[in-house]
């Protein structure tokens, strides 16, 4: 039976994972995980054409995918909402593995130029979370929940990363000190939206913030689809 991409891809990245210690998401590593797996070289390099960067992206996507089908075993039926997004992250980082493995990929998305995939990966990760946990914000705030998750989740995998306290109970305290944060603005928000002397000020935002819709997906699944609904 001939061997799919995705089996071909899954046998690549669990091969290259203990080589991107020494040799970061790079060209290198691929050719080794290539060597390790005796898959062809042509064949590795279609399925990453891009080499480092693309396995680096398809190992986040991993770690996305690890986390919802652990959501989807569900949680407790009395937990607060705000837990469950904590409980979520707490899922993602979980996920990622290898924390040498995870600087390294920090690392390679800090490189100006690939910032924006960086930036692309990580507003997936907060979307996923987000639909997994039944997300049905149809205007701006289907914006504004994931920028504000991109900012907890990065800054919480920043954290995580240099935390040396047992089980990282000090990574686990900071996220809930992230996730307050967010509650909090959110309060503010709602108590500004109500105030009547605040309300005439900001009527005018208010109304074209209420003209923004989420984008719209079409039959692959991507955002920004303008046509009718699948």
């Amino acid at each position: 039976m001939t061997e799919d991409k995705t089996d071909i891809r899954d046998r690549l990245l669990d091969a290259a994972l203990p080589i991107v210690a020494f040799d970061g998401w790079s060209d290198a590593t691929l050719k080794a995980a290539a060597a390790e797996t005796e898959i062809d070289w042509p064949v590795a390099r279609a399925v990453f054409p891009r080499g480092g960067i693309d396995m680096a992206l398809a190992q986040h996507a991993r770690g996305d995918a690890a986390m919802i089908a652990k959501l989807k075993e569900g949680t407790p039926p009395d937990m607060r909402y705000r837990d469950k997004v904590a409980h979520a992250v707490r899922l993602r980082i979980e996920a990622a593995g290898d924390r040498e493995v995870v600087r390294r990929a920090v690392a390679l998305f800090a490189l100006p130029h690939l910032a924006p995939e960086g930036a692309r990966a990580l507003w997936n990760t907060a979307d996923a979370i987000w639909t997994a946990l039944g997300d049905t914000s149809e205007d701006y705030n289907w914006y504004t929940k994931r920028a504000t998750l991109s900012g907890v989740y990065s800054s919480t995998v920043l954290f995580w990363l240099g935390d040396d306290s047992a089980g990282h109970q000090a990574t686990w305290e900071f996220l809930d000190r992230r996730i307050e944060d967010v509650m909090q603005f959110e309060k503010l928000k709602a108590g500004v939206e109500k105030n009547p002397l605040l309300k005439p000020v900001f009527a005018v935002p208010t109304w074209l913030l209420g003209r923004v819709r989420r984008p719209q997906r079409g039959p692959g699944g991507y955002p920004g689809w303008t046509g009718p609904r699948p």
